[in-house]
């Protein structure tokens, strides 16, 4: 292990030779758990994606610490009475990457990309979107279909990007592999599972804010390699530390310790209907499932893969949401009703299962956890570890039983469930299907208060819960660890990080 640790530290400082850094240039080296994949705002998925385009592509709206919804490339926002027409005033004198001005025609082609492009992931976080109209060059309007209530949510993350549409138009569907937005830092180059390379903008148009001249990403998928090179100073930043190494870190003194609780959950993700792997008793059968889901002691896999660090649940947003629904308890461990209910279902058991589990070593850890409890009750877990980004490409085309996947989390819940749950949404990787969820779901997107839209998300939950095509387990403590000359990092609730007032001693 130290002789891999060792030739990470070495091959990153070649990296700094061959990008052109020199001692004059100061580089921020923030290491990944995954390399991302495309590098489009539309078109990309990952959370260490969304970890880079917080350099790149700046938002029309971002959110602060406490949550609340801030400006970014928007100045402001106006909903009409109805609720149904939404009017946004554009930052001036914002350039692009490329040099092209960002203005309203800019942000109409950006949303309408978002809304229009083949493969958009973005396309159900905004579909309710009728039209955006330019009003004057710093002003644009947007008509819904029916009133949105997470609307400038949504445009705090990917779907409110910004692209350069001259880069955008000549790109194609390859402008992943050079993106232009607006960010303080521009693309300079990446190389597949090795690094991603940005440096400063010289027109960002918040420039005072920026005092590093180059970020190196680095995808380091062993957590234990991943601390190793921070703590010999081969990093500087790191995300997802792994819950054991807590106490390492606090007992170095040339190293911090940064934590928070994420937005989204960690789950399972069970194929209902996607292709040959979704005829199987669990995806057949409702009981099966609940059966699946009274196999697990989510107290006991987060005691024993995380000391005790995060947070058990069943549901899209946490305990400390004010949308968690207190009426669907955390179910507690029962083999004894879980195997009663495996023989109402008329199923005979071991039931084998192709269980597919992201490459780290907590998500093996708690996959292998979940495989000796499973086991009890009559499932036999079969782990499949996959690379990151090769697991979605195996979701996509349905080649799992299982799939243990983690999602990052949204500021409105709308953004935790909508994409997964609805029919035929880019994320409902289960092809779980309900005309009643999805009229659930839709009431929960349009109702004007916090009231009628947790009414509906109870409804919504009360079919989800025991047959929809996710199993939710915990929220995790966001962990992140970096070297002591690093200065004005803070662990936003997205779990993103923000580069601007960053700066290195």
């Amino acid at each position: 292990m130290k002789a891999i640790a060792a030739c990470a530290v070495l091959g990153l400082a070649a990296l700094l030779g061959a990008t052109g850094a020199t001692a004059q240039t100061s580089v921020l080296r923030i290491g990944l758990a995954e390399d991302p994949d495309i590098l489009d705002p539309t078109l990309a998925r990952t959370y260490v994606g969304r970890i880079v385009f917080a350099s790149l592509c700046d938002k029309l709206f971002d959110i602060d610490d406490k949550l609340a919804i801030v400006p970014q490339l928007a100045l402001s926002h106006e909903t009409s009475a109805d609720a149904r027409t939404v009017t946004i005033k554009l930052r001036s004198g914002v350039k692009f990457h490329d040099g092209e001005p960002f203005d309203a025609e800019a942000a109409k082609f950006s949303l309408e990309r978002h809304l229009g492009m083949q493969g958009s992931f973005r396309r159900a976080e905004i579909s309710q979107i009728d039209k955006v109209e330019v009003v004057d060059g710093s002003t644009i309007r947007i008509q819904l279909k029916a009133p949105f209530a997470p609307l400038i949510a949504q445009l705090t993350d990917r779907a409110g990007m910004m692209v350069s549409p001259k880069a955008a138009k000549a790109a194609g569907d390859k402008f992943g592999l050079k993106p232009v937005c607006a960010g303080p830092y521009k693309f300079v180059e990446r190389v597949a599972q090795d690094r991603i390379v940005v440096e400063r903008f010289a027109d960002y148009w918040d420039k005072g804010r920026v005092h590093i001249d180059r970020i190196v990403y680095q995808p380091i998928q062993d957590s234990t390699v991943r601390l190793a090179n921070l703590k010999s100073g081969g990093l500087d930043l790191i995300e997802r530390l792994l819950a054991t190494d807590i106490g390492e870190v606090k007992k170095d003194a040339k190293l911090k310790l940064a934590t928070g609780t994420e937005l989204g959950y960690q789950g399972l993700t069970i194929n209902l209907a996607s292709g040959e792997k979704g005829n199987n008793p669990l995806a057949k059968n409702p009981k099966v499932r609940q059966a699946f889901d009274l196999t697990f002691d989510r107290d006991a896999i987060n005691q024993v893969v995380f000391n005790g660090v995060n947070h058990p649940n069943n549901q899209w947003v946490s305990p400390s949401n004010p949308y968690y629904m207190a009426k669907f308890p955390t179910p507690k461990r029962d083999v004894a009703r879980a195997r009663a209910l495996l023989k109402e279902a008329g199923v005979a058991t071991p039931i084998a299962l192709d269980f597919m589990v992201p490459n780290s070593p907590e998500s093996r850890a708690v996959a292998e956890v979940m495989q000796s409890m499973a086991a009890e009750v009559g499932f036999d877990l079969k782990i499949r570890v996959t690379e990151f980004a090769t697991s979605l490409n195996e979701a996509e085309k349905g080649n799992f039983h299982i799939y243990f996947l983690a999602w990052s989390g949204r500021t409105d819940p709308d953004g935790n469930i909508f994409s997964f749950a609805s029919c035929g949404a880019p994320n409902n990787y289960a092809k779980y299907c309900d005309p009643k969820v999805d009229e659930l779901l839709t009431r929960a997107r349009t109702a004007t208060t916090q009231a009628a839209r947790k009414a509906a998300y109870e409804g919504a939950a009360a079919k989800i819960l025991p047959e929809g095509g996710i199993l939710y387990l915990y929220h995790r403590t966001l962990l992140f660890a970096h070297t002591n000359r690093l200065d004005g990092y803070r662990v936003m609730p997205d779990g993103l990080i923000r580069v601007t007032d960053l700066r290195l001693k």
